[in-house]
């Protein structure tokens, strides 16, 4: 069995050789970190391609699956290098640190300036999970030569190592990397821990186990792996503004990252001249535009409050303020509880110079209370409590973004109806109907579902369509109509449309589409 190298003093004396023991923990203390490296490189995978892409449960199947079919490749590569564990060992770390590190900037610099990064997903994933998958067996290799424990042993203390170090990483990344450092400097950060500890094990307790050449190799691998690392991160901030300019254009004036989503601001601070009007962007998807908004949110409000009493209103979603300005226009109205789950988007409302102008600064009006929860989870809770309403307005983003799906289902639009006063109306916006005709009649058929009688009508002339994030990453052709769904829980709401809106009930597919529900959700992105 070799024993575990040391270093030379320049006395040309080895000092004492670190105790079996002692170098068995080491060994498995890098095993540790080794694996919270990798899950964070995983969950950085999973995390920007949803962003980027959209449909996270997609996106999560492909990089995980790819990733764990790539793994069982590398543990197979791997038994050809066991004659040469530690170089082996050090090269791939120095790789893997380098790959890993890089691949949040590749993978959002290859959507800022080529519009998608599907291929760039698939091959960081199935390189990450090569190399990952050939870390095992050398790490097994190299515990054996510093441990008397029998094989079952130390394979258990090795994989109970890896799993630890999987559980530190799975929490580090959104609780503390994510909020503190980013998705880009996380990652270089973790690459550089990657590279640190992989190159100091080898070239530490496996010195011997290394030519003279090996070791200047080695080392002269991880200084420039951690010197790219370094560099880069440097040039994170140059590269964030670089890249927002190549996605939303050159008028960037906000881009804050909440702890729920990337909110940036477009145009110029008054919404009109030089720059242009607002467009409103959460995490990459196009939600408002100054050109056309008027238009959806007039379509969104008017049909519902036109219907009957509308003194008290509960707005969900449209923490903008644009729905609130529009409601605010009727009289009569003497509340409206706005529920929004970020609080950023409420600040820029309130404060910022173009949003606040373009929603007639509704917060300043008493009558406007806003809420910061969850939609779903409010009106489980103390949302009961605080009806019944006139008029619910469902305000949230469209039903093919998988964290919205929820708030499309029966189980959350019987709990609307619950709110609702005798005569109420709900009104939700359902997407546009001309390109997803199926997720547009699945809204419709879950809102019947929930014992509401329906009336779905869509508004034309949309000007503007999807020009970043996973919309444009899709290659989806661009809406140019809203969907709504209009309901009561007694007769269907009895108030013409205006004429600028189109009935679609004679569009209504002859048989009924199924519902989507929490347990069975049936959209689609």
């Amino acid at each position: 069995m070799i024993e575990p190298s040391v270093p030379v003093l320049p006395c040309g004396i080895p000092p004492p050789a670190p105790r079996r023991s002692t170098a068995r923990f080491i060994v498995l203390g890098i095993v540790f970190i080794c694996a919270a490296c990798g899950l964070v490189y995983e969950l950085e995978l999973v995390a920007l391609a949803s962003y980027l892409i959209g449909d996270s449960v997609t996106q999560a199947s492909v990089v995980l699956s790819v990733m764990v079919f790539a793994m069982g490749i590398g543990s197979l590569l791997a038994k050809r290098l066991r004659l040469r564990a530690a170089v082996a060992f050090g090269l791939i770390e120095a790789a893997l640190a380098l790959v890993g590190g890089c691949s949040a900037m590749v993978l959002y610099a290859t959507f800022a300036w080529f519009g998608g990064a599907r291929y760039a997903l698939v091959a960081f994933s199935l390189a990450i999970g090569v190399l990952i998958g050939a870390e095992i067996p050398l790490l097994m290799t190299l515990i054996q030569r510093v441990s008397r424990q029998d094989a079952g042993g130390t394979v258990a203390d090795l994989f109970a190592a890896d799993y630890v170090g999987a559980l530190v990483g799975g929490l580090a990344f959104p609780f503390l990397l994510l909020p503190v450092l980013g998705q880009l400097t996380g990652a270089l950060l973790t690459g550089a821990v990657n590279a640190v500890a992989g190159g100091a094990l080898v070239l530490w307790l496996f010195r011997r186990d290394l030519t003279r050449r090996a070791r200047w190799w080695l080392f002269a691998a991880n200084v420039l792996v951690l010197a790219i690392l370094a560099t880069t991160t440097a040039l994170v901030g140059d590269f964030e503004q670089a890249a927002r300019r190549a996605v939303y254009g050159g008028q960037v004036r906000v881009a804050v990252q909440t702890g729920v989503q990337e909110i940036v601001l477009t145009g110029s601070r008054t919404g009109h001249g030089p720059g242009g009007p607002l467009d409103l962007f959460l995490d990459g998807r196009l939600r408002v535009s100054g050109r056309d908004e008027y238009r959806y949110h007039s379509a969104l409000v008017r049909p519902a409050m036109d219907s009957g009493p509308h003194g008290r209103v509960l707005v969900l979603g449209g923490g903008d303020g644009l729905a609130a300005r529009e409601v605010l226009r009727y009289r009569g109205v003497t509340s409206v509880t706005l529920v929004e789950l970020d609080a950023g988007v409420v600040e820029l409302a309130r404060h910022d110079p173009a949003l606040s102008a373009l929603n007639g600064h509704a917060y300043d009006d008493r009558r406007v209370v806003p809420v910061v929860a969850d939609a779903f989870g409010w009106l489980r809770g103390p949302g009961r409590a605080t009806g019944p309403y006139d008029v619910v307005i469902s305000d949230l983003p469209d039903p093919g973004i998988t964290p919205s799906t929820k708030l499309y289902s029966e189980e959350f639009f019987g709990l609307a109806a619950r709110v609702l006063a005798p005569g109420g109306r709900i009104v939700v916006h359902a997407g546009p109907v001309a390109t997803r005709e199926r997720t547009y009649w699945t809204v419709e058929s879950t809102v019947r579902a929930a014992g509401l009688r329906t009336v779905p009508y869509r508004a034309t002339g949309r000007l503007t369509g999807f020009t970043a994030g996973p919309d444009r990453a899709s290659g989806s052709t661009a809406p140019h109509d809203w969907g709504f769904v209009l309901a009561s829980a007694g007769a269907a709401p009895r108030a013409p449309l205006p004429p600028e809106l189109e009935p679609l009930a004679y569009a209504r597919p002859r048989a009924g589409l199924p519902p989507s529900t929490l347990v069975h959700p049936r959209y689609t992105g």
